[in-house]
């Protein structure tokens, strides 16, 4: 009998003599990662044709269109595209990404599927793109709030702790995020400052035209054209009626969560990613595994990334030391 997931009595998990069961051999393994990304049978990535032949004699490429001749696998046109690993370790990585619900780290993948730590950190960028989606207008209520992320002070060099002026956040990074309480979903990115143009233009982009805003009482927040109640947190109100920012606060909890106890260092230069993750997570929770795991490999259609483009300068701080 398959087990509840823990956390969320409704849900269904999977056991890992499950996951055996499905992905034992590599034939099973690609076609069950082609079943969630062809429920209607496979078509050409190339020229959307749905004619076509399964199982040519090649050694790599499983397809071919019978219209425009083009040779294709399932990770073409996918984030697992020019992918040498294994198809059973695509399909046990995205269980293992799904189900640790802190992150897991490339170390700890690269053991769990035997393949290289570097290979595991590519996997798990990857996956984290298949995360990234459009989402909202929101309707409201929504909650809006930001956060910091980055090294503590006092855990810093004497030298880089002298290049910090300021007291707060300074040297950190700054994400913000709003949750819609009518849907519970989370969307939430990186920003530069935290000035009224950048918040006035993050919430204009997720809320819908006559949705509430609750936030806390930064002034940044002010003059925002909605209806927006604010609580006062500078002098110890965190809830006045139904107007507070406990939702989205609680989805830094789990995203801190991550952090400290999973991944201990987020460099600025991929923290959108890591963002993505959490923000996936937090709103595919309630999915039974299994569904949760589809929805994985369908958020990796039509999305691409090269390993040249994740290390490349992007001009943010990459967390390497020098």
């Amino acid at each position: 009998m398959t087990k509840k997931a823990p956390g969320k009595a409704h849900r269904q998990g999977l056991s890992l003599i499950e996951i055996a069961e499905m992905f034992g051999d590599e034939d099973n393994a690609r076609t069950w990662i082609e079943d969630q990304r062809w429920p209607d049978g496979p078509h050409c990535p190339k020229c959307g044709s749905v004619k076509i032949k399964v199982g040519v004699p090649h050694p790599s490429m499983t397809h071919r269109c019978n219209d425009c001749k083009a040779m294709f696998t399932v990770k073409v046109g996918t984030v697992m595209e020019g992918s040498k690993l294994p198809y059973r370790a695509w399909a046990v990585g995205i269980y293992l990404f799904t189900t640790n619900l802190k992150g897991i780290s490339s170390m700890k993948l690269h053991r769990e599927l035997k393949i290289g730590q570097k290979a595991a950190w590519f996997m798990l960028a990857r996956l984290r793109k298949a995360y990234e989606a459009e989402i909202g207008p929101f309707t409201g209520p929504i909650e809006v709030d930001e956060t910091h992320i980055g090294g503590k002070r006092r855990n810093m060099p004497k030298a880089k702790r002298r290049t910090l002026e300021g007291r707060g956040p300074v040297g950190k990074t700054t994400v913000i995020g709003a949750k819609d309480r009518a849907s519970n979903k989370v969307i939430a990115k990186t920003v530069e400052t935290r000035d009224t143009e950048t918040l006035h233009d993050f919430v204009g982009g997720v809320a819908a035209p006559g949705a509430t805003v609750y936030t806390d009482d930064w002034r940044a927040y002010r003059g925002m054209p909605f209806h927006h109640e604010a609580v006062n947190h500078s002098a110890g109100e965190y809830v006045r009626g139904v107007a507070h920012t406990q939702g989205i606060e609680a989805h830094w909890s789990s995203f801190k969560r991550g952090f400290y106890g999973t991944y201990h260092k987020m460099s600025p230069k991929h923290l959108d990613r890591y963002v993505a993750e959490f923000a996936g997570r937090h709103n595919s929770r309630d999915m039974d595994t299994i569904d949760q795991m589809t929805g994985i490999v369908a958020g990796m259609e039509g999305k691409r990334l090269r390993y040249s483009e994740l290390i490349a300068d992007n001009g943010l701080d990459n967390g390497a030391r020098s």
